[in-house]
């Protein structure tokens, strides 16, 4: 995915760009530059994303997450238009989304990378999590993209990229919410692309497995295993774009991850052994 710089950086116009008479609107195809709405943007996947399609030039970029500082400081390095929000909130779906669009003008991507966890037994669970992670991570992300996709299809062209996670592929112990909600999320992403055949806009499903970020401190519960080792979150972000670029459906991150889910699908009672086993 490799693209030339503007000689003048991203650009800071909030208006669409107007044909004269008799001339077409060309509107890029995302992976080929454009404008482009990244949540859970003020760390981890979502951070690692904005700076990597800055990178590549071409793209002009709004912003969303809570903490506002580091949102901020994202922002700056990215030339990107900062949209702090809890999109748990009612209505913030469509505060951010009118905001994106008074800014960018119109949308061609946009990856839904917000989200939370929480790790330890079930029954433990304070109630307050288990409504924080099914808010943050499946139902915001359902509103924004309710709200995101109607101005893509409208334009015959655009892209969503959902963050998952290998835990919604093949449940993991002891983050039975996080993983519900993450299942859901890939359900998500294989209903709206049948729905969505023929309008141009496409969706994309990533998932990632473990990745060196903040995400297991504000957890609560460091990672500890010896393996599988976190991956670079950058490595997640160049698959991001890969995927954009080459218009695929779902990326797991490292690749050799699709395997444990593919003997979950084939062999459900072989894995559910080896998974009570070896965790």
């Amino acid at each position: 995915m490799s693209h030339a710089p503007s000689p003048a950086g991203p650009s800071n116009d909030t208006r669409p760009v107007a044909a004269t008479a008799g001339e077409a609107v060309t509107v890029p195809r995302p992976g080929h530059g454009g404008t482009a709405l990244v949540t859970g943007a003020s760390s981890g996947i979502g951070a690692a994303v904005a700076r990597r399609l800055a990178a590549e030039g071409g793209w002009r970029l709004a912003l969303n997450g809570r903490d506002v500082p580091r949102l901020e400081q994202v922002a700056a390095q990215t030339g990107a238009l900062p949209l702090p929000a809890d999109l748990a909130r009612p209505g913030a779906d469509h505060r951010l989304t009118g905001l994106a669009l008074d800014h960018l003008g119109r949308l061609d991507l946009l990856v839904a990378g917000a989200g939370v966890g929480w790790a330890g037994d079930f029954t433990g669970m304070p109630a307050a999590r288990i409504d924080e992670i099914v808010g943050v991570d499946l139902l915001a992300t359902v509103h924004l993209v309710r709200t995101v996709l109607p101005h893509m299809v409208a334009a015959g062209s655009g892209r969503v990229v959902l963050i998952g996670s290998l835990a919604g592929s093949v449940g993991v112990r002891g983050e039975a919410v996080y993983s519900a909600a993450k299942a859901a999320v890939a359900t998500f992403a294989d209903c709206l692309r049948y729905e969505l055949r023929g309008t141009g806009v496409g969706v994309t499903h990533v998932v990632p497995g473990v990745v060196d970020t903040p995400f297991f401190d504000r957890r609560g519960t460091p990672y500890t295993r010896s393996w599988p080792r976190p991956v670079p979150v950058e490595r997640v972000a160049d698959a991001v774009c890969a995927a954009v670029l080459h218009d695929r459906d779902e990326v797991y991150v490292p690749g050799w991850l699709r395997l444990p889910a593919r003997v979950r699908g084939a062999a459900p009672g072989l894995y559910r052994r080896l998974a009570a086993r070896f965790g």
